[in-house]
């Protein structure tokens, strides 16, 4: 099969199509023929050699895919209602930049009704991150105010349009008008252009001095403490990205004083149990918001796989709002 390689580490020109065996699908699993593969910010992070493959995994870049389903664990794929000629998408831990791909049965969800392949394939490492994050870790409800720091991200148009269908009030950060708009038109309540105005104070005056309950941070570094400043009490940070450095100082009182929890963490090495519970939870309570329109794909560009490198020269540059995919 054809995949593409990270020829060495460095930048989006070292990725390179090249041959590779048809991986083979064992106990728990599924072989996808791969129509589209989503491009993500970790894939970036493995490229320069900053994100380690986990132990087991694929060495190819790629953590989501969609395409149909070839053959699998027949036990397995029964007991999930899957079947040879089933259109799916799924969440792998590595090799989604290829023809053929194996997911785990548990990870795959069948393509939402009305949407094609490429949409298919911008969903499941956003989607399974931001409800593992979002609603699992920080326990987001209905009526309370959610900060999305980066709202035109892939990762941002999820969880505004997720919260958004789910009853939140949704306020978000971006890095200019345009992308503010966009926020908007996706349904956030308030965006915050972070180059001109300063978050805090602006959802200090947007909340009426009482502050957020939750905040979603692909930032870290400097901004957890402006973060800590702009909580409601018992609010809860997640952080999931640390774009900003690892390291962060904040204000250890205000944290007592509004009984805060500051949390986290990464998707991609957790097992299969865990990802398979967040599929279920997907299915059974997201996805018919996706058949009906209530939470709608956002495509930015699409690229051939040949043209990986412009793909993630796109991601670096920041200039996308919504997701990239491969086509093969």
């Amino acid at each position: 099969m054809k995949a593409v390689e990270i020829t060495s580490y460095g930048a989006p020109e070292v990725l390179r199509v090249g041959d590779r065996p048809e991986p083979v699908a064992g106990a728990g699993e599924l072989l996808i023929r791969v129509s589209a593969s989503g491009v993500n910010r970790p894939d970036v992070l493995q490229r320069t050699g900053n994100y380690p493959v986990p132990p087991g995994a694929s060495d190819i870049p790629g953590l989501e895919v969609a395409g149909v389903v070839v053959n699998g664990d027949a036990a397995a794929m029964a007991a999930a209602g899957l079947k040879v000629g089933d259109r799916v998408c799924a969440l792998v831990a590595g090799g989604g930049y290829a023809e053929l791909c194996v997911a785990p049965v548990g990870q795959c969800l069948p393509v939402p009704a009305g949407l094609s392949d490429i949409e298919a394939a911008s969903l499941p490492e956003t989607f399974f991150t931001v409800w593992s994050n979002v609603f699992d870790r920080a326990r987001l409800q209905a009526g309370e105010t959610l900060l999305i720091q980066g709202g035109s991200s892939g990762i941002g148009v999820t969880a505004i349009q997720m919260a958004k269908a789910l009853g939140a009030t949704v306020f978000v950060t971006a890095g200019s008008d345009d992308k503010c708009d966009a926020c908007i038109e996706l349904g956030a309540d308030h965006a915050i252009n972070y180059k001109t105005k300063d978050f805090v104070a602006e959802v200090s005056a947007l909340t009426g001095g009482k502050g957020v309950n939750v905040v979603l941070d692909m930032v870290a570094g400097a901004y957890v403490a402006r973060e800590v400043q702009c909580m409601a009490e018992d609010g809860r940070i997640v952080i999931i990205a640390v774009q900003g450095g690892t390291k962060s100082e904040f204000n250890s009182g205000l944290v007592l004083r509004k009984r805060l929890v500051i949390t986290g963490s990464t998707l991609r090495p957790r097992p299969i149990e865990f990802k398979t519970a967040i599929a279920k939870s997907l299915k059974d309570k997201v996805w018919p918001l996706v058949e009906r329109g209530a939470i709608k794909p956002v495509i930015h560009s699409t690229f051939p796989a040949a043209d990986a490198a412009k793909a993630h020269e796109l991601m670096e540059s920041n200039q996308h709002i919504g997701k990239i995919v491969l086509t093969w």
